[in-house]
C-alpha cells in the first residue's frame, strides 16, 4: 500500500501542471460547497441575531384584547381583570427551561412626555419591577436602577440611551426631571443592552419589528402605571430562557399558564356583552415568538442555498470526468509498464489497486485544496456581506470525503482497463 502511495505521487508530481488542472474541477466543487454551506450557516446565525437580538434569550408574553396587544393603545377593558403576583412568578421560573421573569406594562407611543421644552412622543413608557432589567439583558450604565424600596411610590425613571440622546444632548440626566402624563419623574439611571446589538434594518418589515423601540424607552416602576394611564391595567411577563432553542417552548408555556390564571377571573364591560352577547371580554395572553419566524427565515435561506449546493456539486462530477480521463491518458501512456509488471507476475488486482490508488490520490488531494479555497472564499464572502464566518466541521469531512469516492468511482473503469491488458499485447505496445 505504501509503495502505491509512493508511484501514485511520483506520477501525479511528474506531471504537475495537468494534474492540476485535472484537479481544478474538484477544487472548485468542495469550495463552493464549503463557502455556500458558510454562507448559509452564517445567513442562519445573522438572521437569528436580527430576530431574537442581543442573545438574552428573554420572550415577552404580552396581554391581548381580543388579539390586540394592550401596548399600542387600551379601550374597554374587562372588568375585575386578575393582578399577577409573586406567586404567579415562582410558577414562571419553574417552567422548565425558563431562568427568570418579570412582570411589566408598556405603551409603545406615550403621548405628552417632556423633557424642559422637548418632546418625547415617539418614546415608549414601560412600568417595570425589581426583576426586569435582568431578565431583559438590560444594564445600568449611569446611576442605579429600580429598587423593590422605589415600587412604594417613589417618582423615579429609567432612561435608555436613544432617550439620552434625544433628549439630554450631551447633558448629565441623573437627577433632571421628565415630564410624563403631567407627572413628573427623575431620572435615576441609564440604561443599555448587556450585549451590544444593532438590528439590520433591509426591509419595511424589519422596520416595523424595531420602530416601536427606535425613540427609545422610559421604565418607571410598575406600582406607578396608573398615575400616567389613570386605570390599571394587565401586566405583561418577560420570561428568559435558558437557550435560544428554548424560547419557543418556555414562551408557549407561559403563555399557557397566564390564560389559565386569568381566564376564569375577567369578564366583559357591559358594552362588550352588549356586543358579544355575554361572551368572555376576549383578555388573553399570547408569546412574542421571535424563534417561530426565525425558524421560517432559515428554512426559506436553506432550500434557497440548497439549490445553489446541487449546482456547486455538477463541478464535482465534472471533475471526477476529468480525472476518468486523465486515467484513461495514464493507462495508455503506461500500457508497456502494465504489460512488463504482469509478465513479472504482477496480478490483476494489484494494477486495479495501483491505478485506482492514483486516482483516489489525485481526487483527494483536489479535495484538501478545495477545502482551503473554500475557507478563504468564505472569509471573502463574509467580510463583503458583513456575515459571521460559521465553517461547518461536517460539511468539510463530507466534501473531503466526496471527493475521494469521486475518485474511485471515475478511477474503477480506467483501473479495470489497466488491470485487464494482455501482457503480450501491452509489451507490443508502440
Amino acid at each position: 500500500m505504501i509503495e502505491n502511495l509512493r508511484i501514485s505521487l511520483r506520477g501525479i508530481w511528474s506531471h504537475k501542471l495537468r494534474s492540476l488542472l485535472t484537479m481544478l474541477g474538484i477544487i472548485i466543487g468542495i469550495a463552493a460547497i464549503i463557502s455556500i454551506v458558510s454562507t448559509i450557516e452564517g445567513t442562519n446565525e445573522q438572521i437569528k441575531r436580527n430576530l431574537v437580538g442581543s442573545g438574552t434569550n428573554a420572550v415577552a408574553i404580552i396581554a391581548t384584547l381580543d388579539g390586540n396587544s394592550l401596548e399600542y393603545g387600551i379601550d374597554n377593558l374587562p372588568v375585575g381583570t386578575p393582578m399577577l403576583d409573586e406567586d404567579v412568578k415562582q410558577e414562571l421560573t419553574g417552567i422548565d427551561g425558563a431562568t427568570r421573569a418579570s412582570f411589566y406594562r408598556k405603551l409603545n407611543y406615550a403621548p405628552d412626555v417632556y423633557f424642559l421644552n422637548t418632546s418625547l412622543d415617539s418614546t415608549a413608557i414601560a412600568g417595570i419591577d425589581e426583576d426586569y432589567l435582568e431578565t431583559a439583558g438590560l444594564s445600568i450604565i449611569a446611576g442605579r436602577g429600580i429598587a423593590a424600596h422605589d415600587m412604594s411610590g417613589q417618582r423615579i425613571c429609567l432612561i435608555d440611551k436613544s432617550v439620552l440622546r434625544a433628549a439630554f444632548n450631551g447633558v448629565n440626566p441623573l437627577g433632571k426631571t421628565i415630564d410624563i402624563a403631567g407627572e413628573p419623574f427623575v431620572v435615576a439611571g441609564v440604561v443599555a443592552p448587556t450585549s451590544n446589538f444593532e438590528p439590520t434594518i433591509e426591509t419595511i418589515s424589519d422596520y416595523y419589528m424595531y420602530a416601536n423601540t427606535g425613540g427609545g424607552v422610559i421604565y418607571i416602576p410598575n406600582t406607578l402605571w396608573p398615575t400616567i394611564s389613570k386605570y390599571d391595567v394587565p401586566m405583561s411577563a418577560l420570561v428568559r430562557a435558558a437557550s435560544t432553542d428554548d424560547m419557543g417552548r418556555v414562551g408557549k408555556k407561559a403563555a399557557d399558564l397566564l390564560n389559565k390564571k386569568v381566564g376564569a377571573n375577567t369578564q366583559a364591560t357591559p358594552k362588550e356583552k352588549d356586543e358579544k352577547n355575554g361572551s368572555g371580554g376576549g383578555l388573553s395572553y399570547q408569546a412574542v415568538d421571535v424563534t417561530e419566524q426565525t425558524r421560517k427565515l432559515q428554512q426559506l435561506a436553506s432550500s434557497t442555498n440548497a439549490m445553489l449546493i446541487g449546482v456547486a456539486s455538477i463541478s464535482l462530477i465534472v471533475g471526477g470526468i476529468g480525472v476518468m480521463n486523465i486515467m484513461l491518458v495514464s493507462v495508455t501512456e503506461r500500457t508497456r509498464e502494465i504489460g512488463l509488471k504482469k509478465a513479472l507476475g504482477a496480478r490483476r488486482r494489484t494494477i486495479l489497486i495501483q491505478f485506482l490508488t492514483e486516482a483516489v490520490m489525485l481526487s483527494g488531494i483536489g479535495g484538501l485544496f478545495g477545502v482551503i479555497v473554500g475557507f478563504i472564499l468564505s472569509h471573502v464572502i463574509s467580510a463583503l456581506a458583513g456575515l459571521p464566518v460559521v465553517i461547518s466541521a461536517p460539511a468539510v469531512l463530507v466534501a473531503v470525503v466526496f471527493s475521494m469516492v469521486v475518485g474511485v468511482v471515475f478511477g474503477i473503469m480506467p483501473s479495470m482497463k489497466a488491470a485487464r491488458l494482455s501482457p503480450i499485447d501491452a509489451l507490443r505496445y508502440e
